[in-house]
């Protein structure tokens, strides 16, 4: 192996590794610790995901196929989404399982649940969702 072999692999793989680092903010007191990627929040709880702090706001639509029925759509949720970064945030409006670009890298609202089931509404507290890197 060449000496620019040796010196490169450790750092191509020191800036992989620190791509989704969490960067504690003094703003937050740590009894609102934020917690880690690929956790699963409630609306208004926010979670970092890479260097973004994501926080979902309130479920704009979740016309998904209910659990016990039949449907000819699958249907989407929609979750609005205030997303943080280092001096900045936005708020946009996530689709399930579709990539979204931002100033601080590209994430996905991936999981959202419970998933509906016919003639019963979900109620609000009840919402868990995930983000990750994408």
């Amino acid at each position: 192996m060449t000496k620019h072999a040796r010196l490169f692999a450790p750092t191509v793989l020191a800036a992989l590794l620190g791509a989704c680092t969490i960067i504690p903010d003094p703003a937050r007191p740590e009894s609102a610790a934020v917690p880690p990627p690929g956790s699963a929040v409630a609306l208004g709880q926010p979670v970092t995901v890479c260097s973004l702090v994501a926080t979902p706001l309130e479920v704009v639509e979740d016309s998904r196929c209910p659990v016990n029925a039949r449907c000819v759509w699958a249907g989407r949720l929609v979750v609005r989404t205030r997303i943080e970064g280092q001096g900045w945030n936005q708020t946009s409006d996530l689709v399930l399982g579709e990539p979204y670009p931002t100033r601080g890298g590209t994430f996905a609202l991936v999981a959202g649940n419970p998933s509906p089931e016919a003639g019963t509404p979900t109620p609000r507290e009840a919402y868990r969702f995930v983000y990750e890197p994408r």
